[in-house]
């Protein structure tokens, strides 16, 4: 974005810098995919910005045995690349390699991603609640850690002061699926999405984006699951007790109402279930 009259563009080298120009009230730009479409949703173009993509270190995805650490500047595709072929992370790999389109991605971040406020259909935010992601973020009274649960929900106040820093996840899944439903194939924002996930204590994990404003686990399906008497995952099974145990609320918007968002999860469930079955770290069952 060129500056305007009365406007400042920050590019800031490090995270001290970026700190200073937040403190004066500087905007974060990251991919700038959303930023950019504000005169189009009727918003205002911020005074001021300050650019992240010129610091190193938030760029960078760290993989161990034990740990991912994900900077929050790493955009979609770079992310899909570098956890590629990665045991327990193959629904994250899918929502970063199906979000939008091959564009958005190559530019997108996933600090961008978590941090856009009034973006409902975030694909890396139920895959992230699967993960059960740690965010770490850096605030005026310097780093902070928050699950990505509390984080998402409580978004509007953290990020009044603070900047997403990193993402970090621990390797204790062995296996995960992502499944979205567009309209349409090319670039839709998805009407629905889940995420699954099976840590190595055999529970499934699942969220749901893009039928309520707010990402969520689906704790109440996750227990029903658990409770059930059959040993092993099974579509049929998990597609009835998520009809059972349907607690959303959907919210309307131009692409889908809130009633069909709530209608279609039943049936993504079941084919979350079916591409956990796919994968090799499900082999036990």
């Amino acid at each position: 974005m060129a500056p305007g009259v009365g406007r400042s563009f920050t590019a800031a080298s490090t995270l001290e810098e970026a700190m200073a120009a937040r403190r004066q009230g500087a905007v974060v730009l990251a991919g700038g995919t959303w930023m950019m479409r504000d005169p189009q949703r009727g918003v205002d173009l911020p005074d001021a910005v300050v650019a992240l993509d010129r610091i190193p270190a938030l760029s960078k995805v760290e993989i161990d045995s034990d740990h991912v650490v994900i900077g929050a500047a790493v955009t979609h595709a770079v992310l899909g690349r570098a956890l590629r072929g990665a045991a327990g992370f193959e629904g994250l790999v899918d929502a970063a390699e199906n979000a939008a389109n091959p564009g958005i991605r190559r530019v997108a971040t996933v600090g961008g991603n978590l941090c856009a406020l009034d973006f409902a259909a975030a694909d890396l935010a139920p895959a992230l609640l699967v993960c059960e992601a740690t965010v770490e973020l850096e605030t005026f009274e310097g780093p902070k850690l928050i699950g990505i649960s509390d984080f998402l929900k409580d978004r509007h106040a953290l990020l009044a002061e603070a900047i997403v820093t990193r993402i970090h996840l621990r390797r204790d899944l062995v296996a995960s699926a992502h499944i979205r439903l567009p309209l349409r194939k090319a670039g839709d924002y998805p009407v629905a999405v889940v995420s699954l996930a099976v840590d190595k204590d055999k529970r499934c994990r699942i969220a749901v984006g893009s039928v309520e404003p707010v990402a969520r686990r689906w704790t109440a399906l996750e227990q029903a699951m658990r409770a059930s008497q059959a040993s092993a995952l099974d579509p049929e099974r998990a597609a009835g007790l998520a009809l059972e145990h349907n607690d959303f609320q959907g919210r309307d918007g131009r692409e889908a109402e809130g009633w069909y968002r709530r209608q279609v999860l039943p049936p993504l469930v079941k084919r979350g279930v079916a591409a956990l079955l796919k994968t090799e770290g499900l082999a036990w069952l």
